[in-house]
């Protein structure tokens, strides 16, 4: 590439890069307060943004194409006939990229009749004769055939992890022709059928390519067809001019009427900034505001304050009233009047001395509901200090306790808390409560009465969204809460809560606690309105202190165990890489993608079957590899290599730093507002990701111990615990009379799908009913099953409809399932969870179907996560009603693990499988719970 010229015009594919930036987020939607999907308009902001950044321009404008049909659909009336209807939500973007667009001052060139590529290839040859170097910011290949020496492509990575700029070598290598131009030859016999565009059927880019290298046109070739052999020679005479026609609407017109390249028109100009804050604010773009118009997050003025940018210009218009049932599937902005923060005067206040100490406890004996909060010195509640205490039970006052460094003199304060703490009556507001219950307990004051946890609320109005205080505070107050980073700072040189000034932390640390309140008061509506406080009272709410046990207990480690492992794991993977080295014939980087591929693919010459990455490279992540396992063992020992090196550094050596210093315990943080299925997941160790279906990954289960020799680990796991749900939940008949015979189900299943007795099914027949049986219960079709089976189309079809005519009453609830989302805007589990899914009506077939899926899954896994909940909290009690000294320590997937007395394991095992079993009464099939024991986890498992 030459150095950075003078004059460098980009030219931005519009409609091609809003698609993109909507896709790219397809599988979890970025979705704003007000209902509106912002996908599209972040990453196309992102884009842009980015690139004005890293690439300087000195010129730049956005092409789009124009609503009606443009000359090419009077060559061929079916051009471009084959894409699906834009998805809403893109149109719904279009407006808000055009007023962005108008921010930045950059302007929009739309011209009838013609397509944007037309008009960018026009404008693109234009400037470069001028001297101009031109890119073309585009994620489509048609634009290869523009390509000159001042002309290249700029593609953005879709996830935003790079770019890719093309000139004319990497164009010629890509297509392997001789000339640009020739693109349009080899578009013209594979077609395009994104575009519609038929090319020669049967000609794919191999035999094309092949094609244009020898005659290097399609009218040349179409003149010597004699020289060409079977049936391709049969093929070009027979769709001769369909060829023809193809070539013709792949070519990009560079001659468009009116349009002429005008420098001036171009050039980059000053930023309309109060025009940017009113759409930032409007799309709730905080950090693309912070860095576009320089609004720094951490010294942003209040909402309501002069400059604030997400501050409200005026008071919001009250939203429509929505249908019932319809806030699901498209909720209205939360303008909550009565809890703005900004009609109330803030008054913060440090109870520091003994007697304000002892005059704040007697107010709090007054309230019946208070919000409190703690400070503290890092994330982790099972090891960080306690640095303070704040309480609110008003709105805009509240008071800050801050305790010493010296454990003794901090126990001594909190210790004056703890009646009012251990108060049952009185209802206790957090924002992640579970997080202070675990610091208080730690401190000698575990907290009691009603849990009103503000972020649990959110999680289940909302479930996939984000659910941090300040996002929840801007979305429902209009106001922008103080970030922390403001007082520690970040990075290398961030300090801890202690390091702070108590004078500095006071206003914090209130303000901490009287927005959760006004949360609290502004999300408890909302869950009344939508039916979710049952939910929350009899699952979510109790779930808090359960799992705050869970944390506390912790898991004993056998670090010697591991340090050993890693030996052992360090000289297999030693071992491999000398092998590996061996066969490749010199050493390389086997952690580089880039490597192997050059060693898989270019030395040794495998068979390469996929397409190159968007930077030219092989691909070799490990389905490529996998695919090849066959042909060389070299492949087998990279994929055994990057398995152990994998295992080696996620947990083998990174466990025994996670001990606790203070319990010598492990001590997994458990989630309840993450998955928006409403299953737990775990984090610091991630419990849920440790490997058990290779012998090197399960061995890593060993590690975990019992308490001391007297204690044995119990594991309690649910057995095919969502295949019986589907079945309760459904109520098919085969299904049903499987599990209440207690046959299994696979077999059962393979019976019915294969048409043979039971008695006969043989292993392969099990197994690929297993696979049917999940791919089904995950709204899988013909294409995935194809895949898992590796067999036809045809075949994976006929099974499907095989197994939807043995088990009609799963096929009608699942549609039923889909149905039922389409109206009321969600899915719901059998204890009333609800998931939105806003794309059910989706006009867009790929982003409907992904809805769908939700749609027929929510309910049954969903409901399999409420199982065990209930299972938890009833457990729970039961081990503390009974004083039992065994510990519930971990919950993973269908699985809880007990840290048991060895005297109480034949009390316990019925005890617990009873609850679990029972958790969700009077079901259609019986749900079958298994109990292991060990000297680790791996034995009890």
């Amino acid at each position: 590439m030459p150095d950075t010229p003078t004059k460098k015009l980009f030219l931005l594919d519009g409609h091609a890069l809003v698609y993109r930036a909507h896709f790219a987020f397809i599988n979890r939607p970025m979705v704003n307060s007000k209902g509106i999907n912002t996908s599209a308009m972040f990453g196309f902001t992102r884009t842009l943004w980015d690139l004005m950044k890293k690439q300087n321009p000195t010129h730049l404008a956005v092409v789009f194409d124009p609503s009606g049909p443009t000359f090419r659909n009077e060559i061929a009336a079916d051009y471009k006939a084959n894409r699906e209807e834009t998805p809403e939500d893109i149109n719904v973007a279009f407006p808000y990229v055009r007023q962005i667009l108008q921010g930045f001052n950059i302007p929009i060139i739309i011209k009838d009749n013609y397509e944007a590529d037309d008009v960018i290839g026009t404008l693109a040859k234009q400037a470069a004769r001028e001297g101009y170097e031109v890119y073309m910011v585009t994620p489509d290949k048609d634009y290869g055939q523009l390509v000159e020496e001042n002309i290249y492509m700029y593609k953005p990575s879709r996830m935003g992890n790079g770019i890719d700029i093309l000139g004319v070598p990497e164009i010629l290598e890509k297509w392997g022709i001789s000339h640009p131009d020739q693109v349009i030859d080899m578009l013209g016999l594979m077609g395009d059928k994104v575009d519609n565009i038929p090319g020669v059927p049967g000609i794919g880019p191999k035999t094309a390519e092949k094609m244009i290298k020898e005659f290097g046109s399609i009218e040349n070739l179409l003149e010597n067809t004699d020289k060409i052999k079977g049936k391709n020679q049969e093929r070009l005479r027979e769709f001769r001019e369909q060829a023809l026609q193809s070539k013709v609407l792949a070519t990009i017109e560079v001659n468009v009427p009116g349009v002429q390249f005008h420098a001036e028109a171009y050039k980059i100009e000053n930023f309309d900034r109060e025009h940017l804050t009113d759409v930032f604010r409007d799309l709730e773009f905080r950090s693309l505001a912070s860095e576009v118009l320089g609004v720094k997050e951490d010294a942003e003025p209040q909402a309501g304050a002069q400059g604030s940018l997400f501050a409200p210009a005026a008071s919001p218009a009250p939203a429509a009233a929505p249908k019932k049932g319809s806030r699901f599937a498209k909720p209205a902005a939360h303008a909550i009047a009565d809890h703005h923060i900004g009609n109330t005067e803030q008054a913060y206040h440090k109870a520091e001395t003994p007697e304000e100490r002892a005059a704040l406890i007697a107010q709090l004996k007054e309230q019946t509901l208070y919000a409190f909060d703690t400070e503290t010195t890092s994330v982790d509640a099972t090891s960080a200090e306690l640095v303070g205490l704040s309480f609110s039970w008003k709105a805009g006052e509240a008071y800050y306790v801050p305790v010493p460094a010296d454990r003794a003199e901090a126990e001594a304060i909190v210790a004056e808390f703890a009646p009012v703490l251990a108060d049952e009556k009185t209802q206790k507001v957090g924002q992640n409560i579970k997080y202070d219950l675990t610091m208080l307990e730690r401190y000698g004051a575990p907290v009691k009465g009603r849990l009103l946890d503000t972020m649990v609320m959110h999680y289940l109005l909302h479930p996939d969204k984000r659910h941090k205080m300040d996002l929840l505070s801007e979305t429902y107050l209009n106001y922008k809460p103080v970030p922390i980073e403001s007082l520690i700072g970040k990075g290398k040189k961030q300090l801890t809560m202690r390091q702070i000034a108590v004078d500095k932390v006071v206003d914090y640390a209130c303000e901490d606690a009287d927005i959760t309140l006004r949360l609290y008061h502004a999300l408890w509506p909302e869950l009344e309105e939508e039916e979710l406080v049952e939910l929350y009272e009899t699952i979510e709410a109790p779930l808090i202190p359960v799992l705050k046990n869970i944390e506390l207990a912790g898991v004993n480690l056998d670090v010697p165990f591991l340090e050993n492992y890693s030996r052992v794991l360090s000289a297999e993977i030693e071992g491999l890489k000398h092998e590996i080295y061996d066969e490749a014939g010199s050493p390389f980087n086997i952690a580089s993608p880039k490597q192997i591929g050059e060693i898989l693919f270019g030395r040794m010459e495998l068979p390469y079957k996929g397409k190159k990455t968007a930077t030219g490279q092989f691909k070799t992540d490990e389905s490529t590899l996998l695919e090849l396992a066959g042909e060389a063992s070299i492949v087998k020992k990279i994929l055994r290599y990057r398995s152990l090196s994998k295992l080696l550094s996620t947990y083998v050596d990174a466990l025994p730093s996670l001990v606790n210093k203070e319990t010598n315990r492990v001590h997994s943080s458990f989630n309840q507002t993450v998955a928006a299925t409403g299953r737990l997941s775990s984090a610091n160790p991630n419990l849920q990701n440790i490997p058990v279906r290779t012998p090197q990954g399960a061995e890593i289960r060993k590690a975990f111990i019992p308490r001391d020799e007297n204690h044995v680990l119990l594991a309690s796991d649910y057995s095919q615990i969502e295949l019986r749900l589907v079945a309760a939940l459904s109520g098919d008949k085969g299904m049903v009379e499987a599990f209440q015979q207690g046959r299994d189900i696979h077999t059962a299943t393979a019976a019915l799908v294969f048409d043979v007795p039971f008695e006969d099914v043989t292993r392969d027949q099990r197994n690929q009913a297993k696979t049917i049986n999940f791919a089904i219960l995950y709204g899988a079709g013909a294409t995935r099953l194809m895949q898992q089976l590796e067999i036809t189309r045809k075949e994976a079809s006929q099974l499907i409809k095989n197994y939807y005519e043995r088990f009609p009453g799963l096929k009608e609830f699942m549609a039923t399932s889909v149905e039922t989302a389409r109206e009321e805007g969600y899915a719901m589990t059998l204890l009333g969870r609800k998931r939105g899914l806003r794309d059910i009506n989706s006009k867009s077939g790929l982003t409907r179907s992904i809805a769908e899926r939700m749609a027929m899954n929510t309910p049954i896994q969903g409901t399999a996560a409420d199982m065990i909940k209930v299972a938890m909290i009833r457990i729970d009690k039961a081990l503390r009603d009974g004083n039992f000294k065994t510990k519930m320590i971990m919950q993973v997937h269908d699985e809880l693990v007990f840290d048991t007395p060895k005297d109480e394991v034949d009390r316990i095992i019925p005890l617990i499988e009873e609850l679990m079993r029972e958790a969700i009464p009077d079901l259609a099939v019986p749900i079958v719970v298994e109990t292991g024991r060990g000297d680790n986890w791996l034995e009890a498992h």
